[in-house]
């Protein structure tokens, strides 16, 4: 079965646009051709700077064939009372392009209805594809289309060509006045073609050998790492990759020609950062380290063309990449000369966020905040963690950060090291813009986990009380990312921090601030706001969302604690005897929820056991008593696995209570009676989960 072709030739597209448009391109035609009924063995989809290609392996050259059943009008309509068509069956008759004899009538759920039997498919794949390709093209999306020319069509960049081939032949269709044809495009410089593919078979041979293109994104990327780890032994080192350069690059060119080049040894006197960054972040190039992991003074660059002339290229590489690192040499020497008290003074008049003050004011309140964390959590760190609050910022200022805005805290844990800081100062400082991202790593240190708490604390209790709260896909101060960063911080340094206190301290920092929320309304929403992220934080590691609800519902002020708790419920919900206990459980605690939340009635949870008639009664009621205390233990010792194995204990004397005891007797005193030995029994189960929350 012949293949199918699809390339979209378009200007240079930035390599951030891929791979989610090759994956979307995949998506979309392969949805199409299933809901077409043209059946394939493989589709993929890959990309150049110049080119989005997708490709389908054996397609089959006609639709295939079904026959279906379609349903008309009912039957009563359709039909008169002799059983002659009316004008309504004559009409769906004529409709489905079938005859009025082959019409008949068949049950459904609303009745009686008139149907058909119509054959649909077969038809040639060539004549279908045409309409594909157009809505394959269309529907692309992009961060910002553009119009060209005077096209009213809208895509990425501009769209220079299309080919589209199936087997041998040409896919006839257009966009506007760009008509698809068998023709490609190479490389501008060593195959600008145009070259005439001959079938869709032929089409990756042409693209290599002569319009030399590598098309594979994958192929492109061994061509760097191979190419790149052989120049880099030779010269007795090795690539100090980075992966999002990488895949940069890698969307870059088309022909890749890695290249080792050098700079002077001089520049090797600053600190790796900065060589580094300044190499990926302007020259999209590559560090190279020797065996005892220092860089070396040569770097790695990939060209998008064999060079006529390597040498001459290789030094106007080496010549950007120098003036450079002569700035960077520059902001270096004027940062190590600079003093931290100057560059504070510098804070107050550095914009935090123009309702909540300057950077400066934002640093006292972080190093009030940083003096409350370490009383709580780490009182080894009461001298230098306020301190660390304070400097953080410091380096927002610095000649370096202002040309490298990606190095801020780096840079500023290297100089206050430098102008003798402690080291838990200058690791503090280093570390506090961590984690970045869900991928990225959270600090490393105590005292950098403590002030990145701090610093995030600050700014989430600010943007809510000015009611800058995230809405849909808008979050313009990363808020979203600051409330998991602290999530992640807490549960993986095992801090035992109080939420309800983290939110109220960051609030009591702000002096004189014109807030648009009350601060009891902003601290519900913030805390709200932090169960949200728990709950997608959670749920996309795997757990299941009922159980994650469940064990938020039961509180999540100690997220250490909610992440302990939460691993044991999970367990606890793969075991023999869970949805029983749930059943169990969840049945008082609907009961305490409709006879106190919801019926106005007063549980304090204490019981009188002379009131007791039944033994089902004193035996549920010895058994939490007999559990009280056992269950303090455990839940001082975290251990809730064992938690969830006492509940198990305890449900015999629950159920034989529910089968021997009616709570809603008419006895008023018997019946209050009843209800607050349940709701003791709800407290502690409380505790662990909502077991309202579940289903089973």
């Amino acid at each position: 079965m012949p293949r199918f072709v699809l390339e979209i030739g378009v200007e240079e597209m930035p390599a951030r646009f891929f791979p989610g448009l090759t994956e979307e391109l995949q998506r979309v035609v392969a949805g199409e051709l299933i809901a077409a009924k043209i059946d394939f063995d493989r589709i993929f989809a890959q990309g150049t700077p110049r080119r989005l290609v997708v490709q389908v392996l054996d397609a089959a050259e006609v639709q295939r064939s079904e026959e279906e059943i379609i349903t008309g009008p009912p039957a009563k309509v359709a039909f008169d009372a002799d059983g002659a068509p009316t004008k309504a069956g004559l009409g769906f008759a004529r409709g489905q392009g079938v005859e009025p004899e082959s019409l008949f009538t068949m049950d459904t759920d609303k009745g009686l209805y008139v149907a058909c039997k119509k054959l649909t498919g077969g038809g040639r794949t060539i004549d279908i594809l045409p309409a594909i390709c157009r809505t394959a093209v269309a529907s692309l999306s992009f961060p910002k289309k553009m119009r060209w020319g005077s096209r009213e069509v809208g895509f990425g960049r501009p769209v220079r060509w299309l080919l589209a081939l199936f087997g041998e032949d040409v896919v006839h269709f257009a966009l506007e006045d760009i008509a698809s044809s068998r023709k490609t495009w190479g490389h501008r410089v060593m195959g600008p073609g145009p070259f005439d593919v001959p079938s869709a078979d032929a089409y990756e041979s042409v693209l290599f050998n002569d319009c030399k293109v590598v098309l594979d994104p994958e192929e492109r990327r061994r061509i760097v790492r191979e190419e790149g780890e052989r120049l880099a032994a030779e010269a007795g080192g090795r690539i100090v990759w980075n992966e999002a350069l990488e895949n940069e690059v890698v969307g870059l060119v088309e022909w890749p020609r890695p290249m080792l080049a050098s700079f002077a040894e001089r520049y090797l006197e600053l600190p790796r950062q900065v060589l580094l960054t300044s190499m990926q972040s302007h020259q999209k190039s590559f560090g190279v380290e020797g065996a005892d992991g220092k860089l070396m003074n040569r770097f790695l660059t990939v060209l998008n063309i064999e060079p006529v002339e390597p040498g001459l290229v290789r030094k106007g590489w080496e010549r950007v990449l120098k003036a450079r690192l002569e700035d960077a040499r520059f902001f270096w020497e004027a940062d190590t000369a600079a003093e931290v008290d100057a560059w504070l003074a510098k804070l107050d008049n550095v914009t935090f966020l123009a309702p909540l003050g300057s950077m400066g004011a934002k640093t006292r309140r972080i190093e009030a905040l940083c003096g409350h964390l370490a009383a709580m959590a780490e009182p080894a760190l009461a001298a230098d963690l306020p301190r660390a609050g304070r400097l953080c910022k410091a380096d927002l200022v610095s000649e370096m950060v202002y040309e490298f805005d990606s190095l801020q805290g780096i840079m500023g844990g290297i100089y206050l090291q430098r102008k003798g800081f402690s080291e838990t100062i200058a690791t503090a400082v280093a570390e506090h813009y961590l984690p970045a991202g869900p991928d990225t790593p959270v600090p490393a240190s105590r005292a950098g986990a403590l002030l990145s708490i701090a610093d995030k604390m600050d700014t989430l209790c600010g943007c809510f009380g000015l009611n800058m709260i995230p809405t849909g896909g808008a979050d313009q101060y990363a808020l979203r990312r600051q409330a998991l960063g602290v999530i992640r911080i807490v549960t993986e340094h095992s801090l035992r921090l109080d939420l309800d206190e983290l939110i109220s301290l960051g609030f009591a920092g702000y002096e004189g601030v014109a807030w648009k929320l009350s601060r009891e309304e902003a601290t519900a929403k913030l805390k709200e706001f932090f169960g949200q992220r728990l709950k997608a934080w959670f749920t996309g590691r795997g757990l299941e969302t009922l159980v994650v609800e469940a064990a938020l519902g039961a509180g999540f002020a100690d997220m250490r604690e909610l992440s302990a708790r939460l691993a044991a419920l999970s367990a606890f919900s793969a075991s023999p005897g869970f949805d029983q206990a749930v059943l169990t459980f969840k049945r008082a605690a609907n009961i305490i929820r409709k006879q106190g939340q919801e019926g106005g009635r007063v549980l304090s949870g204490i019981y009188d056991s002379a009131l007791f008639e039944s033994e089902a009664e004193r035996t549920l009621a010895a058994a939490m008593e007999k559990a009280a205390p056992r269950f303090e233990e455990l839940w001082k010792a975290d251990d809730f696995e064992a938690l969830f194995g006492l509940l198990a204990e305890l449900r015999p004397a629950v159920d034989a209570f529910f089968d021997n005891v009616m709570v809603m007797c008419d006895d008023e005193a018997l019946r209050t009676n009843r209800l607050n030995l349940l709701a003791a029994l709800t407290g502690m189960l409380g505790r662990l989960a909502d077991f309202s929350a579940l289903q089973v």
